[in-house]
């Protein structure tokens, strides 16, 4: 399968250390475990985390449990029980505490890297899902290949694999998986892309899966570079940001570079009009006594003196604008 290549040619398999895999027990993963097992038996552990969201999670955990029992793959299961606070989507708070797990399990592990088995389907529905929202070149990039949270890397090796040949070819090979019962559930947009919209992509485009990838990873190198012009423009208008400074930039500049500065500032959840209105007080602020305090996401952005300044509401830093 030309995706055991992809996993042979990737880079974190030249490192010596663990090969830590997510594994849910689905078919994605599993696939994904089993190729990594193929290449390195004596390298690879499986990171399972389990959290408690529907009634089959028990049963999940004891596929996962025997399925790596049966084929000899050491397993590290890790329970969670995420608590949305207000505003909060469960969703959002689920996958910030599956990835600080698998972090904690990966480390526990000695690995430095965890394989995630997220392939061109998944990144399809992703880039649909962010246009749905209306999303900048962040959420056009879609997911991105490798990333780094809680210290640990993420890598996605299989963005560029079809999806149905993964499923394919565990059947052919008698492999059992897990279905989850909740991608089913059309309340969520993400399933209603799944069982909706991507048939009949996939009747009018046939070859929309590969296209809408490309796309991504076009918008991805965009992304990529406009988070090198905010880096340099924010070392030379500083941290805080100083207002002058500031307006000697383009709009879009100033955009950008916000965007960074509030990222890393803790701002989360902050809207396009937000933003606008941010920049509105830039244009506006050419006096000493202009006052500038403004609610940007859960926080507050207001002036001093010279500079902006930034803070989140106690307890609500966290996930990215």
């Amino acid at each position: 399968m030309a995706a055991l290549q992809r996993l042979a040619d990737s880079q974190t398999a030249g490192e010596q250390g663990p090969v830590a895999v997510a594994y849910s027990g689905g078919a994605d993963s599993t696939a994904l475990l089993l190729a990594a097992w193929r290449l390195w038996p004596q390298r690879v552990c499986a990171l399972h985390v389990n959290h408690n969201l529907q009634p089959a999670a028990a049963d999940f955990e004891r596929h996962v449990r025997r399925v790596c029992a049966d084929w000899g793959i050491p397993l590290r299961v890790r329970q969670v029980r995420p608590t949305p606070a207000a505003r909060d989507s469960l969703e959002a708070v689920a996958r910030e505490a599956r990835y600080a797990a698998l972090a904690s399990l990966a480390r526990e592990a000695g690995a430095s890297t965890v394989w995630l088995a997220h392939h061109r389907q998944d990144q399809v529905e992703t880039l649909l899902l962010a246009l749905t929202r209306g999303a900048g070149l962040p959420g056009l990039a879609g997911m991105p290949r490798h990333m780094r949270r809680h210290g640990i890397g993420f890598l996605r090796p299989w963005l560029d694999v079809d999806g149905a040949a993964l499923r394919a070819w565990l059947d052919a090979h008698g492999v059992s998986y897990v279905d989850d019962p909740s991608n089913q559930d059309q309340r969520h947009t993400r399933n209603r892309i799944r069982h909706r919209l991507l048939p009949v992509l996939q009747e009018s485009f046939p070859a929309f899966a590969q296209t809408f990838a490309r796309s991504a990873r076009h918008a991805a190198q965009a992304q990529a570079l406009l988070e090198e012009m905010a880096q340099a423009d924010l070392q030379a208008i500083g941290q805080p940001p100083n207002i002058r400074r500031l307006q000697a930039l383009s709009e879009p500049r100033q955009a950008n570079v916000l965007r960074l500065w509030l990222r890393q500032a803790g701002a989360r959840q902050a809207s396009e009009a937000q933003l606008q209105q941010v920049l509105r007080q830039i244009a506006a602020c050419r006096t000493r006594g202009h006052r500038i305090h403004l609610r940007v996401g859960q926080g507050y952005l207001w002036r001093q003196g010279e500079v902006l300044l930034y803070k989140p509401d106690e307890g609500a830093a966290g996930p990215n604008l």
